[in-house]
């Protein structure tokens, strides 16, 4: 009876008749939920077009209608703003909400209590959730999903649904997505359901996008990624093939139509993504100073220090965009330049001043960037020498604004990790030279997820011949003679 309630619910929040395949995952959620299994976890596969926000929207909606508690997480900002757009209610980061900071003087996170009672948990983009200790070490035991599922299972009643597109790229120097394993799920003694989309919706036989994302993930599901793939953009208007010399003028166009927080390039490597920044930065912008104002840019490793005055974040994550609208002061200090600046964060919508290290602008390895942060750590620590306990020396160093200047790339273009769990109305792809021995599983992966951030269209930069379908040749004309 509930079962059949909840159903009719879901289904009348939905903008369209669900397909059967969804309709069994409509009737699937509903089990699960109205189910009295403790520490129960529902985990929803679902590929581009298949209609797994529509109906995780539904549910959401269905849930607030309802009065139901829910809870939506994602693994980053931007993500989080995504999720919070489709489904009308407000998302969080889940380092925001599942960790607490052990004290304002020290920059380590430990798992908070999660004070939440029967509460569904839906967790978006999945598919990014790390498990192995890294840069985030400074957040609980540096396994991410063994928080997460820690914190959601520590108060009565709680639940959660995983959602991801097993398609897209792994997070960072994994060769696989944890959060998307059933049978990880199943370790933690989760009672643990698995449904997956794979029907394309109606609607989005349509796009180009969508067209071409299907045919990559068929190749990924039959093992043929070792071809070049075969993107149509003969019989679409969203997605189209872009040669070099028409790019900049292109990208103005895109800028000018739709705004530059709307459009993004992504490239394969963050060499090629240093090129495309200066390089937008100076031929379409005239931008002449080594920073501007009104410049876009990506934090590119978290920080701890400069949100002290500003409870509407904890830290500055990896990840995040922010437009410079006020140059302060430049300064020179420890053999390094720096820069006071106002940020504006995009995907949290409020202001913060900082300070910036410069020589980080164009670093184009990690090891460069470490590099720099070993060199400054040696000059900053000198300033500390007379401090004989070595702990004290190391809790002021920590206080040090200089030392903890935001390290920052521009962002205009940036690599397909930094771009995941984002979406972009304009997205240019340039994946530079593909010799034949890199077409694999980790480069269908890259394009996919590439291809899949863009919501309205796409340029395919600089894409070979040997990347597209042949058009068909025109039908000779009566009377007309073949040479």
């Amino acid at each position: 009876m509930l079962n059949s309630f909840l159903i009719d619910k879901i289904t009348a929040q939905l903008p369209f008749e669900p397909t059967v395949q969804q309709a069994d995952l409509i009737e699937k959620l509903s089990v699960f939920l109205t189910s009295q299994d403790k520490e129960k976890a529902f985990l929803l596969k679902g590929y581009a077009g298949t209609g797994k926000t529509s109906v995780v929207s539904a549910l959401v909606r269905t849930f607030d209608e309802l009065q139901q508690k829910v809870i939506l997480l994602a693994p980053t900002g931007r993500a989080a703003k995504v999720l919070s757009h489709y489904s009308g209610h407000p998302a969080f980061t889940i380092h925001k909400k599942i960790y607490r900071q052990k004290s304002a003087t020290e920059f380590i996170f430990t798992l908070d209590n999660n004070l939440y009672k029967h509460t569904l948990f839906i967790i978006d983009e999945a598919s990014m959730i790390a498990n192995f200790s890294g840069d985030g070490s400074m957040f609980g035991t540096g396994q991410l999903l063994d928080d997460l599922i820690q914190y959601i299972y520590g108060s009565d009643g709680c639940s959660m649904i995983l959602l991801g597109d097993t398609a897209q790229l792994p997070p960072v120097m994994q060769p696989f997505s944890p959060a998307l394993e059933l049978s990880k799920l199943q370790s933690y003694s989760l009672n643990a359901t698995e449904f997956i989309l794979t029907q394309v919706v109606r609607q989005a036989e349509k796009s180009g996008i969508l067209f071409n994302a299907t045919s990559l993930r068929n190749r990924l599901l039959e093992g043929t990624t070792r071809q070049h793939p075969q993107f149509n953009v003969d019989d679409f208007t969203d997605i189209i093939k872009l040669p070099g010399d028409e790019l900049i003028d292109t990208l103005q166009a895109e800028y000018n139509n739709i705004g530059v927080e709307e459009t993004i390039v992504i490239t394969r490597s963050n060499k090629r993504a240093n090129l495309y920044n200066n390089g937008i930065r100076g031929r379409v912008f005239q931008k002449e100073d080594e920073v501007s104002n009104g410049d876009l840019i990506m934090v590119v490793k978290n920080n701890y220090f400069w949100c002290k005055e500003y409870p509407e974040m904890e830290f500055v994550a990896n990840g995040d965009v922010a437009e410079i609208t006020r140059i302060l002061r430049h300064r020179e200090m420890y053999g390094f330049r720096f820069v006071d600046v106002l940020l504006r964060f995009i995907d949290y919508d409020f202001e913060m001043e900082a300070r910036v290290l410069i020589d980080a602008l164009q670093a184009e390895t990690p090891a460069a960037l470490n590099e720099i942060n070993k060199k400054l750590y040696e000059a900053v620590s000198e300033d500390y020498a007379d401090i004989k306990n070595r702990r004290e020396r190391a809790k002021q160093l920590q206080q040090n604004e200089f030392y903890n200047a935001l390290q920052v790339k521009f962002a205009y273009a940036v690599t397909c990790h930094k771009a995941q769990g984002g979406q972009w109305r304009t997205v240019f792809i340039d994946q530079g030279n593909i010799p034949e021995e890199q077409l694999n599983t980790d480069y269908y992966r890259w394009l996919y997820t590439a291809l899949t951030r863009a919501t309205e269209k796409v340029y395919l930069v600089n894409f070979a011949k040997e990347f597209f379908t042949s058009p068909p040749a025109p039908l000779q004309k009566r009377g007309e003679k073949s040479e």
